[in-house]
Parts: C-alpha cells; structure tokens; sequence
C-alpha cells in the first residue's frame, strides 16, 4: 500500500489537491476518485517522511475529538464535519488523515473503517468506540465520551511528566557541574600540585585520574553511551523484553504501586465507556485489554472473558485478580447491581486518578530534598578532593 498526493477535477472543472493513504495505486486512486465524480489529473506518491506523515500530537486529537463531538451533535453531517475539520486544523499530517477519512466515507465507508487505517494516531479505543455508536444510533454521545476519555488520558500523562520534570532537571545541572569541574577546574589544579611536587591522597588522585579519562577519552565515552542507549532501544522494542519490561514496572520497589493504578486505570476507564455506547462485555474486555498495552493486562482480559463468558458478573471477574484496587471491584459489584455498571466504574477510576495524583505529588516532595542532598555531595567531594591537597600543604608550611 502507498500514499499519494493528488490533484484532481470536480464536475464543475475546479481542480483541488488532496493526500489519499493506504491505496494500492495509481489506476485504483483513479477509480477511487471516479466513484464521486472526480477526475483524477496527476498523482505522486510520497514517502513516509513527507512532511504530511509528521506525527500527530495527542493534543491534536483531543481538540480534533471535541469539535468533531460538537460539530456532528449540533446537527452538521460526518462529511460536512471532517471537511469543516480539514480546513481547520493547521497541522498538515492531520489534515492529510482527515482528507483521507472523508474520501472513505465520501465512497460508502462507515467511519470507524475509514478511521481504521489509522489506529496508530487515533488508538484503537477511537475506532472501537466509533463502530459502537454507529451500531447503537449514539455516534455523537460516542464521540463526547471519547474526547472525554482522551482528555483525561492526556491530562495524567501531563501531570507524569510535570512532576518528573524537576528530578531530571536537577540530574542534568549535576552532570553539567560535575563535568565542568572534571574538564576545566580540576586539570589546573593538578598541573598546579604537580609544580608543587605535593603528594596527593587517593581522593585527589581518582579525581585526577577521572578528569585526565574524560578529556582524553571523553567523546568516545559519549559516542559508547549514545551506541549502547540505541542498541538498548533496539532491544526493548523487540515484544520479548517489552513485556519483561512492563511487567517489572508493575513490580519496583518505589514506582511500582503508581504503574500499576496507571495500568489500572488504562484499562477500566476505556472499559467503562464503551459498554456505556452499547458495547458488550466480551468485546469491551478485549478491546480495553489491548488499549492498555501491557502483556499482562492483555492476559487478565483474557481471563476475565472466560470468567463472563461462563455467566458470572464482572464484579466476580474482577475480584480473581489481585492487580484490581479493591474500590474498583466494589464499585463493580454495586453497579451491577442496580443497573448502572459504567457509571459506576467510571467513579471507581476517578477515585484511581486521585491517588495516582497524591502518590506522584508524594514522590516528588520526596525527590526534590534528596536529589539536592545528592548533587551537593558529590559537588562537595569534587570539592573536597581539589582542596585537600592545599590544606596538607599549607600544613607543612606552617
């Protein structure tokens, strides 16, 4: 499949230009074209770095979500929406997914199988939730709920990075200050205790012996570390060691506990929601497991099909797995009780999103005080070993 920018002629004699994705070429974006009365005048097909194919930031797809949800619950048509959209957004590779969604639908595409093609911006939660109001009549509550869903799922990862950015910053300033002290403070020392011909105790000779290592093999230390940071990346990326890897997450020491409510919460709010369009248990199950991301969560959807599928309530499913707070299982109990499961849950995860707040905040006013003690020790024994020397001198002077 390819991805072609076009120009073409309406009935009318007018040409436009437009980005039609996913086609198996020329002769069939031409027939593609015909099927709405456009005549196709030239194409040419574009790479996956044109400028078009930029990535779409999650911001984007919130906004896009929310007009779109208004727009079509305000009367307009899906078409009049993804054009009005189109003409809208100022971010070209948005523009070019939307021109192509339209052209899906312009031709008897449903719009969840014109999103389909791209589930890797818009997430698969989208699409599922889009073919759940069209099949239940309720495409614009779906809509609603889903820039609902992505607002808050862009809000939490928001307020992740916020509180992390302080440590990272403080970790960088010490790098930097360790390393102008090793390049530029510490060699004019030691050329100064070598005239001096003052012996130096071994904390001032490892700092000697650090500093002469990272001028003259510095950059072939940074060129190591950037090599073995991308051969890491290339590893991880294998599905092997990523699901080794999300599964320690849900299992260390301090940050575990967080990235298991966030994984909870990855997966119960999507859940919720879409049996609130109609979806069924079963299918919201699968969908909400594969939305998480996570290997393990994946199996514990999984087993919670079965669970359902052999009659028993999701409260039931729920409480066979220890990964579930016990406020979710409770709030699923109660709500399948009186009839109003979703809703239920849905207060279940907002509780969850309270206490992923308070454990971040915690964690950070417990960072901030230790990642400063640890920067001024190892400046003060940066410090300390650059003087030492000088006290020992001025001593036999004396």
């Amino acid at each position: 499949m390819a991805s072609f920018e076009y120009t073409a002629r309406d009935g009318a004699g007018h040409e436009f230009t437009g980005t039609y994705r996913d086609i198996g070429g020329v002769a069939v974006l031409r027939s593609e074209l015909h099927k709405v009365g456009y005549v196709l005048v030239r194409a040419r097909q574009i790479g996956k770095r044109s400028g078009r194919n930029k990535p779409v930031r999650e911001q984007d797809i919130v906004a896009f979500a929310y007009k779109f949800s208004g727009m079509y619950s305000a009367g307009l048509s899906v078409i009049g929406c993804l054009e009005t959209l189109e003409d809208q957004t100022g971010r070209s590779g948005l523009r070019a997914v939307l021109a192509d969604v339209r052209r899906r639908v312009e031709v008897g595409s449903s719009l969840a199988k014109a999103f389909e093609p791209h589930q890797d911006i818009f997430s698969g939660f989208f699409v599922g939730m889009l073919e759940a109001g069209e099949a239940a009549g309720r495409l614009a509550e779906a809509l609603e709920m889903s820039a609902i869903y992505l607002d808050k799922r862009a809000c939490l990862r928001g307020k992740i990075r916020s509180a992390f950015v302080y440590p990272i910053a403080v970790g960088v300033v010490c790098l930097g200050v360790l390393s102008c002290l090793l390049l530029f403070v510490v060699p004019i020392f030691s050329r100064m205790y070598g005239s001096l011909h003052v012996a130096l105790p071994w904390p001032t000779q490892l700092l000697v012996t650090a500093s002469g290592m990272f001028q003259g093999w510095g950059w072939l230390v940074l060129g190591g570390l950037a090599a073995a940071i991308v051969a890491l990346k290339k590893v991880m990326s294998g599905p092997a060691m990523r699901n080794r890897w999300n599964r320690f997450k849900l299992r260390m020491p301090v940050l575990g506990e967080l990235n298991r409510l966030i994984l909870i919460s990855r997966f119960v709010r999507p859940f919720a929601l879409l049996i609130s369009v109609g979806v069924s248990v079963i299918e919201a199950l699968r969908v909400a497991g594969n939305i998480a991301q996570n290997e393990e969560m994946r199996e514990i959807s999984r087993e919670m099909r079965k669970t359902a599928q052999s009659g028993n309530p999701v409260g039931t499913a729920l409480a066979a797995h220890p990964i579930f707070p016990p406020v979710i299982v409770q709030m699923a109990v109660s709500g399948e009780q009186v009839g109003r499961l979703a809703e239920m849950l849905a207060k279940g995860v907002d509780l969850v999103d309270r206490d992923i707040e308070k454990m971040i905040a915690g964690l950070v006013v417990k960072l901030e005080p230790i990642l400063t003690v640890i920067m001024g020790l190892l400046v003060g024994l940066v410090l300390l070993g650059v003087y030492l020397p000088m006290f020992d001198y001025m001593t036999h002077l004396k």
